[in-house]
């Protein structure tokens, strides 16, 4: 499976697995210590659960960073869906590099297949509608790129990257600029000065009054934020497919469809990656 992200991934790999190694193993892992320095040694990773596998370029580059001779055989890709008891991985490796790679490799494994696994499933439950399901900047400090690849690897899409990236005017940003109108006009200055950086604006609206005064204003983009669903309806037909319509705010699975079905374009969920429990997987020595 291709995945589609918006920026290259190397740097962010790098910079993510060299702090989790620093962190980890400091001025060197003691226990590792206690292996031969040269023995050799083959392993395999499991899953102990059903998921969406997401994070094998972290994982090897943890392992690749401590033995440069390392070879990893995936039998599946990011993205794919995978199995309790599924064999994922086969490894060669120093024995002292696996050992001492092994925590942090698996901590991004796993981390970001939780992240991809619950996208998919909020994602199924869209199935079928207009809206895609999107994620939020509620993400781990540090781990914000990782955590949006695997919402894509999971079948969301996601919001801004960061505060680089997009504009997002809230309800603050609206009072201290003066209104929807000048807010828009100030945005509309700051994104033509940013140039292609600034990928989009989106306003946020809280009533149906609001929503009339941004449409009014030349929105193309604008956040529901929570609106009930009779009002995410009557949202619907007043933009009339003008603005991209995004719903937010204490969106849960049990929620989602009804959300989706009233005619959004987009519901943002920031339980996609702020709450989520690692996928259980598994490293075992072979032999």
């Amino acid at each position: 499976m291709t995945i589609d992200f918006p920026i290259p991934l190397a740097a962010e790999i790098t910079r993510n697995v060299t702090a989790a190694l620093e962190e980890d193993l400091g001025a060197g892992d003691l226990t590792a210590a206690l292996v031969d320095g040269g023995q050799r040694v083959r392993a395999s990773v499991i899953s102990r659960e059903p998921g969406v596998l997401c994070g094998r370029d972290w994982f090897a580059a943890c392992l690749h960073r401590l033995d440069p001779e390392a070879s990893i055989d995936w039998l599946a890709v990011d993205g794919d869906a995978i199995a309790a008891n599924q064999l994922l991985c086969r490894i060669a490796a120093n024995a002292r590099a696996l050992l001492s790679a092994e925590r942090s490799a698996l901590n991004f494994l796993q981390l970001l297949s939780a992240v991809a696994s619950k996208t998919r499933i909020y994602a199924n439950a869209i199935a079928g509608t207009q809206a895609e399901v999107v994620d939020t900047r509620k993400t781990l400090p540090g781990l914000r790129i990782a955590q949006k690849y695997a919402v894509r690897c999971g079948g969301g899409g996601n919001h801004r990257l960061a505060l680089w990236d997009a504009i997002l005017i809230k309800e603050n940003h609206i009072h201290a600029a003066g209104g929807i109108v000048p807010a828009l006009e100030a945005a509309r200055r700051v994104a033509g000065e940013a140039g292609e950086r600034c990928r989009f604006i989106q306003i946020e609206v809280e009533s149906l009054a609001e929503l009339d005064a941004a449409l009014a204003a030349g929105a193309t983009m604008i956040l529901l934020d929570n609106f009930s669903l009779d009002m995410l309806r009557e949202a619907a037909r007043r933009n009339a497919g003008r603005a991209v319509l995004e719903a937010s705010g204490n969106v849960t699975l049990e929620s989602i469809r009804a959300i989706a079905e009233t005619g959004v374009d987009r519901i943002s969920v920031g339980a996609l990656t702020k709450d989520v429990k690692a996928l259980d997987l598994s490293m075992r020595f072979d032999g």
